[in-house]
């Protein structure tokens, strides 16, 4: 079978599902695209695309539709409820485009939505079909039978070489058609809202992104200048996923982070963090990408870039290979300890971020002394990395 004579569905457009059909597509793949929702939209406000992630999104052409949108800031604003000035200031901006050759910028998810969807369209061999509830997925030969109403409709024969379930930490694709298991609720809430620049400018710079740390919780804020607002999300435990309607701090939060909260001139939305635990992420023809393999905790911003990462090492293997189950397994191989490094990081994260004195003193400290440019060799592995390398197929 030739590249020209497969089809690979997806489920999903989202940033998953749109990137994975992009760099199949550009490979001259056949890729349709089936979305339950009625458009493409992404939910949240902001998103961080560290040069890990952008250098794949530069590969596809995107890099100057995603600068047109994004923000690139000079640096992480560390504060924390005992110290009334940053604890220090992490460099970012142009020393990290020269230590890693990509930037590290802020956007919108919505507006990444935006310019991979507009970058697919202008592909004849990609469709989108939006409004799709009734999805049903089974073996067919080596390949798959895809089954919809309106997939029926555009006359398409449901029949492809690959399905890829890109379709969410709640995925149907992992939960139904893998038997794989449910998502877990990791007692933590993420309270999200837009705040006008100048309701933020007393409190943090406009310059920067900004980390603030509190016993058991932490904020994370950074400017969207081109929505002219700041994203705000707000992290607290939670002993369950339904939400109260207001996020309520803990009392030895810093004036800063009080004041913050109170700034907000829209609603807090909240939203439970769930996380996925499965090591089968794909059976015969049938895969899945990034939230659906792999939800985690987002205390190292990585959950857009891993997907992003996943779609650039899928696309090749089911390009070049001649078999869509032997291309899964190897995309599997290539990515599951990097992905669960990254958890563990993450996680770990938390627990920095949420200590509570003696802890946090002793963690100030060290953050202090490591420097502006620590993060750097701290994080070579993460940024540093090209999801695009060749992964090999056993033959």
């Amino acid at each position: 079978m030739g590249r020209n004579d497969r089809t690979v569905y997806i489920a999903g457009a989202g940033i998953a599902g749109l990137t994975i059909a992009l760099a199949l597509a550009k490979r001259g793949l056949q890729v349709v695209v089936l979305e339950r929702a009625d458009q493409v939209a992404e939910f949240g406000a902001g998103l961080q695309l560290s040069p890990n992630a952008y250098r794949v999104l530069e590969g596809l052409g995107l890099g100057p539709a995603i600068l047109e949108r994004a923000f690139e800031p000079a640096g992480i604003d560390v504060y924390t409820a005992s110290h009334s000035e940053p604890l220090v200031t992490l460099t970012l901006g142009q020393p990290a485009r020269e230590r890693f050759g990509s930037p590290y910028v802020v956007m919108h998810r919505g507006d990444l939505a935006e310019a991979l969807y507009r970058a697919c369209k202008r592909f004849a061999n990609i469709e989108c079909i939006f409004g799709v509830s009734d999805l049903a997925v089974s073996r067919d030969g080596n390949g798959v039978l895809v089954e919809a109403e309106k997939l029926q409709r555009t006359g398409r024969s449901g029949r492809g070489f690959a399905f890829i379930g890109a379709d969410g930490v709640r995925s149907n694709t992992r939960t139904t058609v893998l038997k794989g298991p449910p998502a877990q609720f990791t007692h933590k809430l993420a309270w999200r809202t837009l705040v006008s620049p100048e309701r933020v400018q007393p409190f943090l710079s406009l310059e920067n992104t900004s980390l603030l740390l509190a016993p058991d919780t932490h904020l994370v804020a950074y400017p969207l200048p081109r929505r002219n607002a700041v994203n705000l999300v707000l992290f607290l435990n939670a002993d369950a996923p339904e939400a109260p309607q207001q996020p309520k701090l803990p009392r030895r939060a810093s004036r800063r982070l009080m004041g913050l909260v109170d700034a907000a001139d829209q609603p807090w939305t909240a939203w439970p963090l769930f996380s996925v635990h499965t090591r089968q992420w794909h059976d015969g023809p049938v895969g899945l990408l990034g939230d659906a393999a792999h939800a985690m905790l987002p205390f190292q911003a990585q959950g857009a870039a891993l997907a992003i990462e996943d779609a650039a090492c899928l696309a090749p293997l089911l390009a070049d290979g001649a078999d869509a189950e032997q291309a899964l397994a190897a995309y599997a191989r290539s990515r599951q300890m990097r992905v669960k490094r990254v958890a563990t990081l993450s996680r770990r994260n938390g627990q920095i971020f949420h200590m509570r004195p003696p802890l946090s003193v002793a963690r100030d400290t060290v953050m202090r002394l490591q420097g502006k440019q620590e993060h750097f060799r701290r994080l070579g592995w993460l940024y540093d990395h090209d999801a695009g390398a060749p992964a090999t197929v056993k033959r």
